[in-house]
């Protein structure tokens, strides 16, 4: 049968930190894949992939082989689905993409550089944004410094991360080259990184991270296979058959307009599901045209059945609140007029500001997004030549 991974695992950091290579050892799968990716040598998509942990009850280590080093049968603990994100500076958004898919996070930052570096406090911000309250942080690439320079290291991630969300995480001295400590990291995943609690009486709600054209150029029409949508379960449980829906769509005459498809098959990387929940990233098999889907055109919509999904919205009310770092780079007050990036779940749209009253901001949206009151968004601003995280807009 096949199995669906139980909990996400993001990795975050700075670029070159080893994020990628901390995936391989934990999966045995290079998460960087696209052309570009390859020829550039950094992540540019978010990376998934999924991995068994398992542990030896002899000496009780953990590992993500099916047997012990002495040979002997390892007990199965639990499926997880990692989300490898970008560190470079100018793909903040696709980051915060990936921190909406989160149930916890690896911080990951490399003991031969010094702490923090700019988008190690970046992606913190980030998580804590998302509200990502499990971390544990990997300090990488041990093997090249010194015992002196890797206890200094680790003085520099601890007043580092005093006062935020992960003063308390624990701290792993990994190299993710070579795979050492790996079982010590899979130790700490699993004390400070439990699989949430899920609701499956939810309505289900999926947030679409991918989408694709699965036909190859020259298919007979007749073998045509429908547009297919990837992404992550955030609650409920879908089943084949089921009619939903798709928010907020596509564009057309510039207005968008849902779609409504019927699930036509579930899929995770190891096979067919007959149900999906939370959890690891799904495959959802449609009947929608696939042109529409092609090309990751659906990224930043949100799935659901039929009638159940948050309102769409092209203006929005927030509530804006800046972090430290944003108010460092002395950009001033929101004011009406100013442009703004705002990242709601996958969706990454332009907003302006059309009126401010009383610390509430109407801002126009260029791309509509699909989200409830009460719902937390990024906000970024232009810091020089690039936008920077400037802190969370609450909904009203």
């Amino acid at each position: 049968m096949t199995k669906q991974a139980e909990v996400n695992i993001g990795t975050a950091g700075h670029v070159d930190h080893g994020k990628t290579t901390l995936v391989k050892s934990l999966t045995g799968e290079w998460t960087d894949k696209h052309s570009e990716e390859i020829k550039r040598g950094i992540t540019i998509r978010l990376g998934y992939a999924d991995a068994s942990f398992y542990r030896c009850e002899k000496d009780g280590s953990y590992a993500v082989q099916e047997k012990c080093p002495d040979g002997s049968a390892a007990k199965f603990v639990r499926k997880v689905s990692f989300v490898d994100c970008p560190g470079h500076e100018n793909l903040m958004a696709v980051m915060l993409s990936g921190a909406s898919l989160m149930d916890g996070a690896i911080l990951v930052i490399a003991a031969n550089e010094p702490c923090p570096r700019p988008q190690t406090q970046e992606h913190l911000a980030a998580l804590e944004i998302v509200g990502i309250k499990n971390i544990v942080i990997v300090q990488n690439k041990i093997d090249l410094v010194s015992k002196e320079e890797a206890l200094k290291n680790y003085n520099e991630i601890k007043a580092f991360v005093k006062g935020t969300i992960a003063e308390h995480a624990p701290i792993i001295p990994v190299a993710a080259h070579y795979g050492i400590n790996i079982s010590a990291l899979i130790a700490a995943l699993e004390e400070h990184i439990p699989t949430p609690k899920r609701d499956k009486s939810k309505d289900c709600k999926m947030v679409v991270a991918r989408s694709f054209d699965v036909n190859k150029p020259g298919s007979a029409i007749e073998k045509l296979k429908g547009g297919v949508v990837g992404g992550s379960i955030i609650q409920g449980v879908m089943k084949i058959g089921e009619e939903i829906e798709i928010a907020p769509g596509i564009e057309e005459n510039g207005k968008y307009h849902s779609l409504t498809t019927k699930v036509t098959s579930l899929s995770i990387k190891e096979g067919l599901l007959d149900e999906a929940h939370p959890g690891g990233l799904v495959g959802i098999g449609t009947l929608i045209d696939p042109s529409l889907t092609k090309a990751d055109r659906l990224i930043g919509n949100v799935v659901g059945k039929v009638g159940t999904l948050p309102p769409v919205r092209d203006r929005i009310n927030l509530d804006i609140h800046l972090i430290e770092r944003a108010i460092e780079h002395n950009l001033g007050k929101i004011k009406k007029g100013d442009n703004l990036v705002v990242n709601s779940g996958t969706a990454t749209t332009l907003g302006t500001v059309l009126n401010m009253k009383r610390d509430i901001y109407e801002i126009a949206l260029k791309k509509p997004i699909c989200a409830n009151d009460g719902e937390k968004v990024a906000v970024s601003r232009k810091a020089g030549t690039r936008w920077s995280l400037a802190g969370y807009g609450v909904i009203k």
